[in-house]
């Protein structure tokens, strides 16, 4: 029995910690996206923020997982590392969505300067 429970909280920390490396890795390529943006390279930009959202899918899916088999009847254990890893996913998925703001608002002032 103690076996299981050991195995099953190194189990959810794996996903637990799944769950923060594409986090960061999304995180990490959108801040890539901006700065490839930013010197007007848009074509950079957008291979960066489709990588970015590959990473962002996994780290969701990881999540999803964790969510049905709660809703299965077995939950994950509520830790620091869990909140820590979903305040990863959540501020990624934030900032995702706002550098693709910036990358267009990018887009139309190169679109505006070069006339």
């Amino acid at each position: 029995m103690q076996n299981e429970t050991n195995n099953e909280v190194n189990n959810n920390e794996t996903v637990i910690f799944e769950i923060i490396v594409h986090s960061g890795n999304a995180r990490g390529l959108a801040f890539e996206a901006l700065s490839a943006a930013e010197e007007y390279n848009f074509e950079k930009a957008a291979e960066l923020m489709k990588q970015a959202q590959e990473e962002l899918t996994l780290a969701h899916h990881t999540q999803t997982d964790l969510i049905q088999a709660e809703l299965n009847g077995t939950p994950a254990e509520k830790t620091l590392l869990m909140i820590h890893a979903q305040d990863h996913l959540m501020t990624s998925m934030s900032e995702q969505k706002l550098i693709e703001h910036m990358i267009r608002i990018l887009q139309k002032v190169k679109a505006e300067t070069s006339k």
